[in-house]
Order: structure tokens, then sequence, then C-alpha cells
């Protein structure tokens, strides 16, 4: 889209000629959406017109409603009648955008509400009378404005190709020229493996088909069918079936080990007599719906061609068990009950793990395929024993091979998923490998950047998660060289690649110099170069650095010590480390030399040493109480732009700020930037986790950020002093870190007085867009002891 967003108007529809299905009837179409209720999508045979609304439509359509009865049902409507009505799916974020996705398959139509289609299905419904024809699609809505974007319609053939020109992983963005090798690396091609490999495959086969009046022997694998239907197995292995011919069985086990197949019409007939004899109703079904189709229409199938049967169930794989007609639920019963088991599996030093399935393992696993099928020990004996395996971790994949899914437990236990994260990579298992490699990064801290990195650096299938770690780490020098020393443990490539990193941003080029040194000294504790200028006195730099002493002198060159203040310059010109290291001369020199005389070499002008980063902070440090030197004092000013005005009284709105009890009198959040004194001022209290609590709360946008170090607040003219509160940051508004608690502060003691207080704890080096201030406990007023009543909030910092 031009726009960043469409906005659609009440009892409106917006309809373009783009948002289409490439085949009728079959199609998927991924969103953003910013609403309160019913995002509404329309799916019709042909465009709508802007006052479109499907109350009003008579013509054939499906109408798919998130957040209908004022955001509290998912709704589905046929033909305006209502097919689906369920309670808590799907519902609408109020706050922020949020990411949904639905497709569209010969009736078939999946929902799903998150940034991946295909993933994080919400609800499934099937219309017993499909209408296959299907193909444009309506953005809608009902009482209220709902705004759309990045709306893609993708094919279900192709429906991994990425959404945007941005895909959004964990914090981290990237770019359009980098998607292509991300979905390389991530999604692997899974078509290239899977259970359609042992269609008709002698390997791990366990019983024989024997067809038609020629005897023709057909192998299979007693799990998956027994998973698919009711196969009915006797102690000989072979099931005898001298009327089907093999063309039928072929395309009954086509659809279980593919999902798809095909087959002339004439034996449609008898395929569907197969599939119901064996119970594989899904085929049945599609048989029957085909057969159905051909009465009313005859003309739509040509005689002697091919009819096309694909399992409905669309998936992003389409050789794992979730795309195939293969019962989860009956896997899983075979698992534990040991049904058809055919190797036992033990781990050195621990001992028996699991009675499991040869097949099952080798349709996820290139390595367990060549295992049992090489001819060696393992492929003989219904034992394998396994060496430096995690016993948790391997039960944990073990599970996931049966179900595709992972459990709660691995999900909230970061080691156990780090484990199954070298698990899939050292036995091939990609989707797996995919799955940990997305919830490891979802559920990061910034705590566990460093020592994940430390371990996902030294393996190749994980670069996409390298790099996004080392550019999370760029992105918050300050906090990652100032919280802990785990930095230092990286290994050299690693670290020099966060260094030169270009989205590096840092408030001082000076801990950048610090960085760089107490890595190469692998410091064990948080220091300055002030320390190394003392160490240096009595040791060489050959014994304060060891073997990193050339990539010390390496490292820093990127160090820009043009951009360091004059009086720091000159401190380092004098210092013993410069004296010891030759190379950190002459940057010195060269700098001074800069800023002095603007001096530099003549490649100055495309030098990155001479440069500002791309995304240094604006400096607004606090000076006094009620200074015009804070952030939301500068939001006043555009940024610089012109004279100050209420910054929640422009147009556009640079920050928002709210409050924890709605809007009224004595609860004005343009009061709190008015930069005028207020009598009456308070945020009332709200339940929330079943206690009590007042807030305000400041949005800075989403183009800004602040590493907040100072903040200041001014009491109304009431005596309800603050004795319990928090300040606090968050990115997204909703997880919230301390920067500062308050406990029995008695700070503020009369009617109207400004107080302001450091924040120096690491958060302070995190940067956050949004800020609160929370009552924790009781004001003095004994009246209304959780009304916050402060009239003035500012806050400074590193702004970006």
């Amino acid at each position: 889209m031009v726009e960043k967003f469409l906005t659609v108007p009440p009892f409106e529809c917006a309809w373009r000629e783009d948002l289409k299905f490439q085949e009728a009837g079959r199609g998927c179409v991924a969103f953003d959406a910013f609403a309160c209720n019913d995002v509404t999508l329309v799916f019709r045979e042909n465009v709508g017109s802007q006052g479109y609304h499907y109350k009003r439509d008579s013509s054939p359509h499906y109408t798919i409603i998130l957040g209908s009865h004022r955001n509290r049902r998912l709704r589905i409507e046929v033909n305006g009648k209502t097919v689906v009505d369920e309670a808590g799916v799907g519902l609408c974020c109020s706050n922020s955008f949020q990411s949904y996705w639905i497709s569209i398959y010969d009736g078939f139509i999946s929902i799903g509400n998150g940034k991946y289609p295909f993933q994080d299905v919400v609800f499934q419904w099937s219309d017993s009378h499909p209408n296959c024809n299907v193909q444009y699609i309506g953005l809608s809505s009902w009482d209220k404005h709902v705004k759309y974007r990045n709306v893609n319609v993708l094919s279900l053939t192709h429906s991994l190709k990425p959404l945007s020109k941005r895909m959004v992983f964990g914090d981290y963005q990237i770019e359009e020229d980098d998607i292509a090798a991300a979905y390389k690396q991530l999604r692997m091609d899974y078509d290239k493996w899977g259970l359609n490999n042992f269609l008709e495959s002698w390997d791990l086969s366990d019983m024989i088909f024997v067809v038609g009046p020629e005897e023709r022997p057909v192998p299979a694998h007693k799990p998956i069918l027994a998973a698919s239907g009711n196969f009915n197995f006797c102690s000989s292995f072979v099931i005898t079936m001298p009327t089907v011919s093999y063309p039928v069985l072929h395309a009954l086990l086509h659809y279980i080990y593919t999902g798809w197949t095909q087959i002339p019409h004439e034996q449609l007939h008898s395929l569907r007599a197969l599939s119901l004899h064996f119970q594989v109703m899904p085929l049945v079904k599609q048989c029957e719906e085909v057969m159905e189709r051909f009465k009313v229409d005859n003309k739509l199938f040509d005689t002697g061609k091919n009819v096309e049967l694909t399992y409905p169930c669309i998936g992003p794989h389409r050789s794992t068990l979730s795309s195939l007609p293969v019962s989860i639920q009956r896997l899983g019963q075979l698992k534990l009950s040991g049904q058809y088991s055919d190797v036992d599996i033990y781990i050195e030093s621990y001992g028996f793990v699991a009675r499991v399935h040869r097949i099952v393992l080798s349709l996820w696993s290139i390595p367990f395929s060549k295992m049992f099928t090489n001819g060696m020990s393992e492929s003989m004996s219904s034992e394998v024993t396994l060496r430096d395996v995690p016993p948790e971790a391997f039960k944990a994949m073990l599970d996931f091979l049966y179900d595709g899914q992972l459990n709660e437990k691995v999900i909230d236990s970061g080691s156990l998923l780090l484990q199954l994260l070298l698990l899939a990579d050292r036995f091939g298992v990609t989707f797996l490998h995919q799955e940990c490699c997305k919830m490891l990064l979802e559920g990061l801290s910034q705590d566990s950047v460093c020592p994940l990195l430390h371990v996902v650096s030294s393996i190749p299938s994980c670069t996409l998660v390298k790099e996004t770690l080392q550019r999370r780490i760029s992105m918050n020098f300050d906090y990652f060289i100032s919280a802990s020393t785990d930095f230092v443990l990286l290994d050299d490539t690693t670290f020099f690649n966060i260094i030169k990193h270009p989205d590096l941003t840092v408030t001082s080029e000076e801990k950048v110099l610090n960085a760089v040194l107490m890595f190469g000294m692998n410091a064990k504790e948080l220091f300055g170069w002030e320390v190394v200028d003392q160490l240096i006195i009595n040791s060489k730099p050959e014994l304060l650095f060891g073997e990193r002493l050339q990539l010390v002198y390496d490292l820093l060159s990127f160090v820009r010590f043009p951009l360091l203040q004059h009086s720091l310059l000159d401190k380092l010109q004098n210092s013993n480390i410069v004296r010891h290291i030759p190379v950190l001369q002459s940057f010195v020199h060269e700098a001074i030399n800069f800023v002095e005389h603007g001096l530099g070499r003549p490649e100055n002008e495309i030098n990155a040493r001479f440069q500002h980063r791309r995304s240094s902070y604006r400096d607004l440090q606090y000076i006094c109480d009620g200074d015009d030197h804070g952030v939301l004092y500068f939001a006043g000013t555009s940024y610089g732009e012109h004279q100050w005005v209420n910054p929640l009284l422009a147009e556009p709105k640079k920050i928002t700020i709210t409050a924890s009890s709605p809007h009224s009198r004595y609860t004005d959040p343009k009061v709190l930037v008015s930069r005028t004194y207020q009598g009456t001022c308070f945020a009332g209290p709200r339940l929330e986790n079943g206690h009590n609590c007042s807030w305000w709360m400041v949005d800075l946008g989403q183009d800004h950020q602040l590493m907040c170090n100072y903040y200041t607040m001014r009491q109304d003219g009431s005596k309800a002093f603050p004795r319990y509160w928090n300040i606090q940051g968050s990115a997204d508004g909703k997880s919230w870190r301390d920067l500062r608690v308050h406990e029995n502060d008695r700070t503020t003691c009369k009617p109207g007085q400004f107080a302001s207080w450091p924040i120096v704890a690491p958060n302070a080096l995190l940067p956050f867009r949004y800020f609160r201030v929370v009552l924790t406990g009781p004001t003095t007023d004994t009246t209304n002891p959780w009304n916050f009543c402060i009239c003035y909030l500012e806050l400074y910092g590193y702004f970006l």
C-alpha cells in the first residue's frame, strides 16, 4: 500500500483489484488490524462497492468477523446466515496493530492470530456445501473504524513467501534484501524430505499389500496406516486384495503419504469403496463431494481426465504429519502403547527412553533415516543406544516427532529449549530447529542474550539467530557492556561483528573504548579505560591482553575517537595506555587534530571514524526541577523545530499520556505536560491482577525511545503524598521493567512540591518507548489513598 495503513469507516468496505485469490476458492490473506472490535473480511465471487455491506448482500459470500459482539466472539457467516459463533476466539487488540491470517480451501476455513501464516491456528471450520468460486477480498467494519495494513494475498502453493518488506523477528526487523536468505535458513525445503520419501518404499516397511490378479506386492508402514484409518493388520503382515487394482491402491497410499492424489474419474467409485473399507474418512468425504459435483454438472470433468483430491488441512510443510490425513492422536496412542514399534531407544549412562517407530523418526530426520537403513548395527538391531544426549531434551524431541508441537514445559524452560535446539541441529529435524529458534527469540530476556549468542555462534544452522542477537546487542550496546561481563565470553569473530555493526547505538564512544579493552583482557569485572591505564604501568600490553592483543589493535579502528569530548581526548593523550599502545596513540592524535583544526586524513569524508552513528542518541539531561531539558518539553517543540506548545494539543501528537482511570475534569493528561500548576489532578485506582494500583503512562510514539536516567514529578495541591511507587519502562506497553522502586519514600511532603530522582539501575541503560509511574501502596490521604496526585511529569536521558 502507498499509505501506511488503510482506515475503513463503519458500514463500508474497501475493495481492491489486487486483493484476490490466484485460484478461485483457494488462498490465504494475511494482514494487520487495529480495532476495538469487528475486524471484518468478506470473500465474494466479484468485487463489491465502497458502500457495500455484507448484511445487505444476497450474492454468495463468506463473512468472517473477528471480535464480534463488542470484541467477545468470532463469527462466520455464509450468505448472511451465521454458521459459527464462538466466544473468546481471535479477538481484536485496541492499543496496537494485531497480526491475523485467514485461509480458504474449497470451503475449509482456517483462522490464525500471529505473524506467520498457517501457524498459531485459533479456529477451523469446514463448509459442508463449499463455495469454490469466492476470489475477491473486502476489508470491512461494523460500528467503529478499523485500520488495516500489510494486507497480502498468498497462493496456498507459495504460502511461505515474505508478507511485506519487513519480517518482524523478536525485536529485530529484517530488511527485504535479507528476507530471502533468512527464509532459506529458517524455513528449509521440507518438500525434499518427509513421509512422501517412503511412499511404496521397502525401507523400514513392515507390511505388504498384494493386489490384483497379478499379485503385485506393495510395501507400506503399519504405524502410518494405523494412524490414518482402520486397516485390521494380521499377524502375517500381508493384506491380500485380488479384486483391487494397483492404480486404486496407489491413489489411496499416495493420499495418505503426501496429502493429495489423482485418479481417472471412472475409478473414483473404486477409490471411495477402498477408502471406506479402510476407514480413511477424509478421502471418502472428498470422493463423495466430487461425485456429487459431477451429478450436478457433468461438464465439470472431461472423460478420461484425472481428478485431483487434496487433503484440506493446509499447512506450511506439505510432507509433515500436520498436513497429512494422519491422526496425531492415534499416532500418540501408538507411542504410548508401543504397538507396531520396531526399535527401543537407550541413552548411554541413562538407560531405556522409549519404544518408538523407525518410520516416524525417519520421516522428520535424514540422519535417523540413514541410521536405520544403512545396513549397520542400528538398522539390524531392535535396540539403539545414543551417546552424549540429554535425556529430557531427547524425550521432548520424541514428543515433537509424534505430534509436531512443543509442549509448554519446553517453552517455559530456556535451558531445555536450548538443548532441544542443539538436538534438532544434530539430528537434522529442521522444523523443530525452526520452532526452537522462534521460541528462543520470542522468549528472550536481556540477561540471556549474551549466553545464548555464546552457544549458537558455533552452530552453522543458527545464522539467523546469531545475526539477530548480534544486532540486538549492537542496538542496546550501553546495557550489554554495563550490566555484566558476559560479552567477554563471546568468540572473537562475534564480538568483532558487534563492534563494527552498522546499527551500533551507544551514548558515548568512550563506552566502545571501554568494551574493547575489557574484551581484550577477558575481564571478570566491569571497568573503564582508566583502570587499564593504571595496570599498564607495571605490565606490558602483551601480558594484559595475551592472544587477543592483535584483535584489540584491530577493534580500536572502530572506535570513533573524533566524536569524543576534547577534554577526554586530552586525558587520553597524556595517559600511560596511549604511550604503550602506538595504534591508540595514532587514533587519539588524529582525533585531536580533527577536533581542533578540522583536519583528518584525506579520506575523512568517507571514513566512518569521523561520522556520527546513524542512530546517535540526543542527550537530554536533568538540570533542575521544572527545567526545559526533558523529553516531554522537547516533544512540545516537535523535537526542536518550533516554539513550545503543549504536545498533547499539537497535531499530529508527538506523545500520548494515559491514566489508570477514565478521563475527567480532574484526570486530564494535558495537565502533566502543560507546565502550569494545577490544584487537583490525579489518576484514580483500578484493579490489576487482584490488586489496587494507579498510574500515569507516557507513550513516546513508535519512532522514538528513551534511555531514562532521571525523572521529575510535582505534587498537586492535595496532601495525598505518595510513599510507595515505581517508575517503569516497556517496549510494548504490556511487559514492564522496574527502573526505580520507591519504598516509604518521604521526599514529597508539601502541596505543589517538585521532586526529582536519578535512575541508576542497569535497566536505565535500556531504551523504552513506554514509561509509567505506578502507585504500589496507599498515599498519606486516608480518604482516597489510591489517588495518584501529580500535576507535572518530566523524563530525562538519552533520546532516540
